[in-house]
């Protein structure tokens, strides 16, 4: 297999693991929690949160470790941490149990994605960089559209959640394998590591990919959050019981996110500028059609639909955008990058959730729409610039 394809079958499964179950698991099984462990709401916003802090710690660790390391450690580090996670949620007894597998399960979503850009500079040649990244980062696609896949048949047929759950720490522990040994050859630091230092990523190139991070982790989080709930609680859709919905939006958002695979040559054949207008549109579209056709199998799926392909061809955007704009240090740009938009992630849901109590959903989703037009609106062609950055952020600069 040439290193193009180990690379990018390598990374499409390790994302596929740790931002499919392992990432939005916890909320897809959320009923099934409340039902086995008596949940709270309140408590399971405090199970989420402490999640989300370790997608937090695991992005600044796997910097470190792959400026130190390498991309091999922190890659297979993380797919173990979901594998292990992921078997406590399965065989959890109680809260405590579940809230740490739910931690360990998250925080390779900060372990097993960044250190792909590393890899992918060190062994393949600038012009199939961007294919391959595109490939790693439409992993998450799958995963995703996996997990909704399990959800639907633990909806439908009765499947036990803990089976799920087993079968995804049985997934993350062979992908833990398969990584092992396909980043060989990418194991060890760099020969001459580059000093850089963080406040170099403010430079102004830069501001523009911080920008679509910071909206993409405000949207989607929202979106993943409440768009799920809206349908169920809008009578579902026809033919299916209401607790059903969760599994058809996962199922067709990952489905349709299968398509961020052709984000490399998207750019190239609209250039960069066009491609996110067109993305932050569908983006939109896509949160006003939870508000307009919650109970619409048509509507409901272009919506998942569309939102599949803003937030996987978008990160497609951020893996190869922020190793060109930083090029010297790819691992660490991306993870500045994936450090907005976990910071969107985060505020996004809790400034939501306020909106919809003072104001109604409607009115929720539609702001959600309005910071993706606003967001594109922003965007001006002319600062958007791909490769400027590495000589305003070089070495030492700052």
């Amino acid at each position: 297999m040439t290193p193009f394809w180990k690379l990018s079958a390598a990374g499409f499964a390790a994302t596929g693991i740790a931002y499919g179950p392992a990432r939005i698991g916890f909320g897809l099984f959320l009923s099934e929690f409340r039902s086995a462990f008596g949940l709270s709401t309140q408590a399971a916003g405090l199970v989420s949160g402490a999640g989300f802090a370790s997608l937090f710690f695991g992005l600044l660790v796997a910097q470190r470790m792959t400026a130190r390391l390498g991309p091999r450690l922190p890659v297979v580090a993380g797919l173990c941490a979901a594998a292990l996670g992921m078997a406590i949620v399965a065989s959890a007894p109680g809260v405590v149990a579940l809230t740490l597998g739910v931690c360990l399960a998250m925080s390779s979503t900060g372990f097993a994605w960044t250190p792909f850009n590393e890899a992918v500079q060190r062994r393949l040649p600038d012009g199939a960089r961007p294919a391959a990244l595109s490939a790693v980062s439409t992993g998450t696609a799958l995963g995703i559209a996996a997990a909704g896949a399990a959800a639907l048949l633990a909806s439908l047929y009765g499947v036990s959640w803990r089976l799920c759950w087993a079968l995804f720490a049985a997934a993350g522990a062979l992908t833990a394998l398969a990584n092992l040994r396909a980043l060989r050859e990418a194991a060890g630091p760099r020969a001459s590591p580059r000093a850089w230092r963080w406040r170099a990523f403010a430079a102004p190139p830069a501001r523009p990919l911080f920008a679509v991070a910071l909206s993409l982790g405000v949207t989607s989080a929202i979106y993943i959050s409440f768009a799920a709930d809206r349908i169920a609680r809008s009578g579902g859709l026809e033919g299916l019981p209401p607790s059903a919905a969760p599994g058809v939006v996962y199922g067709i958002f990952g489905l349709f996110g299968l398509l961020g695979v052709f984000t490399g040559r998207a750019r190239t054949s609209a250039g960069l500028a066009r491609l996110l207008h067109l993305l932050l549109l569908g983006s939109a579209v896509s949160l006003a059609l939870v508000t307009a056709t919650p109970a619409s199998w048509a509507g409901v799926a272009l919506s998942a639909g569309l939102q599949g392909v803003h937030v996987m061809m978008t990160s497609a955007v951020l893996a190869f955008w922020s190793e060109r704009l930083f090029p010297g240090q790819p691992a660490r740009g991306f993870t500045a990058a994936l450090l907005a938009y976990a910071l969107g992630s985060v505020a996004g849901p809790i400034l939501a959730g306020a909106a919809a109590q003072q104001l109604g959903e409607v009115p929720m989703f539609l702001g959600a729409a309005a910071v993706s037009l606003g967001t594109a609106a922003a965007l001006r062609p002319a600062w958007i610039r791909e490769r400027a950055a590495q000589r305003a952020a070089g070495p030492g600069a700052g």
